[in-house]
């Protein structure tokens, strides 16, 4: 199996307001905003904006008559502690559906899962207080950390996602984790082909959370 040797990104940034894709800057008014917020593997890091899973969630639940816009929420380097410190700008752009991916940043720098659970769960109760409905994505990391640490860590996420009643999705990179002929070269950060993937295992879960929408 391939193991993960680098983190989502160039390392973390200061929060900031995340690059518009071509979703958010569409004139059509939306019935359901939905914001997609994390790191690299949100942001589309190496691919063009509209091949990351954003703007292709958007397009195919548009495609199934869904009047939704998806906004790219996504920032390179991100760990929890980064993207806890942005949900208060995030519920500024009202969102009804929020898909949060993080940790997988902390993971490669080895922080104490436990401190990543409390960010996550952190995260995920203050986007519900602000009224959106959180599909949370769960991560895996494999890396020389032993296991005893790879386990905590993919268990944080359905652990947080039952105790707070959100969505789960078992793993954000499912069918494309180690797949060299869906990754770009750093074996980190799919391709185009491998985000199309990832817009196909995100959709069924946001369809769940739009029809749970009044």
């Amino acid at each position: 199996m391939a193991v993960w040797m680098a983190g989502c990104g160039e390392g973390e940034r200061p929060a900031q307001t995340p690059k518009q894709t071509p979703a958010h800057t569409q004139t059509v008014l939306a019935a359901r905003t939905i914001v997609a917020m994390g790191d690299s593997l949100t942001e589309g890091l190496g691919v063009k904006e509209a091949l990351a899973y954003p703007a292709r969630l958007e397009a195919r639940l548009r495609s199934e008559g869904y009047d939704v816009r998806v906004i790219n929420a996504g920032v390179s380097g991100e760990t929890s502690s980064g993207a806890r410190s942005r949900v208060e700008w995030v519920l500024t752009l009202q969102p009804d559906v929020v898909i949060l991916e993080t940790g997988a940043n902390d993971g490669f720098r080895g922080i104490d899962p436990a401190v990543i659970e409390d960010n996550v769960d952190a995260i995920v109760a203050q986007l519900q207080a602000g009224g959106a409905t959180v599909v949370l994505a769960g991560m895996q990391i494999v890396r020389n950390l032993g296991r005893p640490y790879t386990e905590a860590f993919a268990s944080l996420y359905p652990r947080v996602a039952s105790a707070r009643g959100a969505i789960l999705i078992p793993f954000f990179l499912e069918g494309v984790a180690t797949m060299p002929a869906l990754n770009q070269a750093d074996g980190i950060h799919p391709n185009a082909e491998g985000y199309r993937v990832v817009a196909e295992t995100v959709y069924s879960h946001t369809v769940e959370a739009l029809r749970g929408r009044p």
